[in-house]
This record gives structure tokens, sequence and C-alpha cells, in this order.
């Protein structure tokens, strides 16, 4: 499905010409995080937030408090994850939508967004999922797929999940195996295993022998 069929226009942008007032009743009426402004020629101005906008004097024209207003949005072109670190970035539950000419065609809102994202394979498949840990500079995709797929695997999607002090950790999706043997060739290649499955069998080994030295130290 094209993402372009989620565009929403049931909420025109309001005019900068408007009072704050309708602004801030439009605002008690929705659920929305921002309400896209257009000037009196039609132009896209940009957004205001609505906690600002609730701070503003009622009684005066919007266009007294552009100065405020937040200039983000997406293209009808911008592919669905893009959209999704649109959102993200800008802690917002509404994306507006603008063509290349730069006119205002909707909005995005961000649960359907996130609809999507779980339709994925990574979400809707059934399978396992690693997490493992590398040196920034050491690991590679190419590295993790080889590893997944030499052991009759399928990588169903992969994800930087974390970076911090120059350690990268990499959330992997596997189906049609257990996991075990790939723990193990993951852990070959100086691959920690941040969580993994309970079925590691290199975990329960060690506990085995733990509890097989606390027997022999306690005869």
């Amino acid at each position: 499905m094209k993402l372009q069929e989620f565009i929403i226009n049931d909420i025109k942008p309001i005019e900068s010409t408007s009072k704050v007032e309708d602004l801030q009743l439009l605002f008690n009426q929705l659920t929305y995080s921002h309400i896209p402004v257009n000037d009196a020629n039609g132009v896209f101005m940009g957004v205001l937030f609505e906690t600002d906008v609730h701070c503003f004097d009622s009684n005066k024209s919007i266009s007294e408090y552009l100065y405020a207003s937040e200039d983000f949005f997406v293209r009808d072109s911008t592919l669905w994850l893009d959209v999704l670190e649109a959102f993200a970035q800008n802690s917002s539950n509404i994306m507006p939508v603008l063509d290349e000419n730069n006119n205002y065609l909707g909005y995005y809102e961000l649960n359907d967004i996130i609809g999507l994202f779980n339709e994925a394979p990574f979400f809707n498949y059934a399978g396992g999922v690693l997490v493992v840990e590398k040196g920034i500079n050491d690991y590679s995709f190419s590295e993790i797929s080889q590893i997944v797929e030499s052991n009759n695997g399928k990588l169903l999607g992969a994800f930087i999940s974390k970076m911090t002090n120059d350690i990268a950790q990499i959330t992997i999706k596997i189906g049609n195996t257990g996991l075990n043997d790939i723990i193990q060739t993951f852990r070959r290649y100086s691959y920690k295993i941040a969580a993994g499955h309970e079925e590691d069998s290199y975990i329960k080994n060690l506990k085995e022998r733990s509890d097989y030295l606390n027997k022999y130290l306690n005869i």
C-alpha cells in the first residue's frame, strides 16, 4: 500500500489572520500536538504547538505569534521510515505533508505510521529475537547476515538499537530455525549476546558446570 493513501486532509491549516482564540478552541476539540498554519495566500507557514498556543493572548492574531511556529514537514515522496523518524525528532503526533512545490496536501497521523511499522515482517512473522553487541568499527551487517544464513536461519530484519561507548547493539529477528547454533557462531565471531533465547545452550552449560562445581566443593 502506498504511504500517500494515509494522507488525511479533513482538517485544513488555520489561517494566520485568525484569532488565537480560534486555534485554542480547535486544540480543545482535537487530540493533536500541533496544528498547521497558512498565511493569507494559503502558503504553509509551519505548525504551532498546543502548549504554546494556550499561553498566547486569545484576543490577538495568530500572525503575531508565528515566531513560535515550528517548521517541520515531510514530502509526499518521503519513505515511511523517514516519516517515522520525523515524528520522533519533532515529538509530534501529526506530520504535515507537502508536495515538491511546497503545496500543503494534508497530514499523517502517528498511529497510522506506527501501524505500518507493526505490519512489517520483523514484527509480524514468527521467529526468535537476538540482541548482539560488538565494537562500532568491528561489526558489519554482511557478517551478521552470513552468520545467520550459514546456520540455515532466515534473517527477517536487523537494526541498530543502541550505540554507547563505541559499542553497537544490534537487534536481529530470525525465523525458520532454533537459535542455539546461531548464538554460538556469534560468540565465535566475538559478538556479545546482550539478550537471547531461553534455549541458549552456552548459558545452560555454564550453569550445569557451576552446579557440578558447587556439589564437588560441598563433598
